[in-house]
């Protein structure tokens, strides 16, 4: 009788262990952690902190998702202590700037990472990046940026902030003086506020979450925008790819544009596990249609409309394809 109570308990043990699940019992009381390129307060910082409140309740075993910030180099400190540092078992991931491809493909110093070895989880919207002038500032319109000088604030090289302004100074004649290092968009907003800087570089999403008070008051001014077409609620700025004098020229600011398609991209490491790094994309695809998740995006003023998994790889892909002529006279010109 004794025999047979042992040999039923090791039956049963032994169903449950082949029955475990490897990656439940792997994230199981486990912290990940999500290295944030952006100072707080930005469109990155929120995003960032909204998918790290929810994601961890669909990983399985529903570990500890911590948020943290890492500035500098226009992202590319983050960027590289992703690739370089970070553990690749699946526990850290990072909020990286949409640019990151293009800098690679151009061969921008300072990059030490392969975008295409890292593991592109997903990104809750595209973007639509424009060119804002603070209401006191002397341009009211594009026209204004040939002929007076714009003091532009911005974050570090590897970033739109620099890289779009940089191209409209050098292709289409603009007057405009990049004061980078600004740590993120919180600082360059209250250097604008201040009368430091003219204006900021941004999205058009990220002016409606963060600071809607000021488009319903008219306390900036779109300029001139970075996309492939005009948002609905912004169709009288001018597009940066219609300013182009040559096709050259325009195939250039179209490739600045598409990266703004990759949004806010929660990246994983390279050599994720692929059980585990199937487990976060199926996360973040539930995440994204979750009415908790939905109800806190909407309050935040967050548009969702997710790009997952192979999808934004792909994306990233198209960037490190582009033709060597146009990424070295990109790097020429930036």
């Amino acid at each position: 009788m004794m025999r047979a109570a042992i040999a039923a308990a090791f039956t049963i043990a032994l169903t449950g262990a082949t029955r475990a699940d490897p990656v439940t019992d792997f994230y199981k009381g486990q912290n990940v952690r999500i290295v944030n390129w952006a100072a707080a307060g930005g469109e990155y910082d929120i995003h960032g902190k909204l998918v790290s409140r929810h994601m961890g309740r669909f990983i399985p075993g529903n570990p500890t998702l911590l948020h943290m910030t890492m500035t500098g180099g226009g992202g590319l400190v983050a960027a590289n202590h992703l690739y370089n540092v970070a553990p690749r078992d699946g526990t850290a991931m990072g909020v990286m700037v949409s640019s990151l491809p293009m800098l690679q493909a151009v061969g921008l110093e300072g990059v030490r990472f392969d975008a295409a070895r890292f593991n592109w989880i997903g990104t809750l919207s595209p973007t639509q990046e424009n060119l804002v002038a603070w209401h006191t500032a002397p341009a009211k319109r594009f026209e204004d940026l040939l002929t007076t000088e714009f003091v532009l604030g911005a974050s570090g090289a590897g970033s739109t902030s620099v890289i779009s302004p940089t191209l409209m100074n050098m292709l289409l004649g603009t007057k405009i003086k990049i004061v980078p290092g600004y740590p993120g968009g919180s600082q360059i907003n209250l250097a604008m506020e201040r009368g430091e800087s003219m204006g900021r570089w941004n999205t058009w999403s990220s002016w409606k979450t963060t600071q809607p008070e000021w488009i319903r008051d008219g306390k900036i001014v779109v300029l001139v925008q970075s996309a492939l077409k005009k948002p609905a609620d912004l169709q009288g700025p001018p597009l940066l790819i219609d300013l182009a004098k040559t096709e050259d020229d325009r195939k250039l600011f179209e490739l600045i544009a598409t990266n703004a398609e990759v949004g806010r991209p929660l990246v994983a490491t390279p050599d994720v596990p692929p059980a585990r790094l199937n487990a976060l994309i199926a996360a973040y695809a539930a995440m994204v249609k979750d009415p908790d998740f939905l109800r806190e995006a909407g309050q935040l003023k967050i548009e969702v409309d997710p790009i997952i998994g192979a999808d934004l790889q792909g994306l990233v892909t198209r960037a490190l394809s582009t033709p060597k002529p146009l990424a070295e006279r990109l790097k020429k010109l930036m």
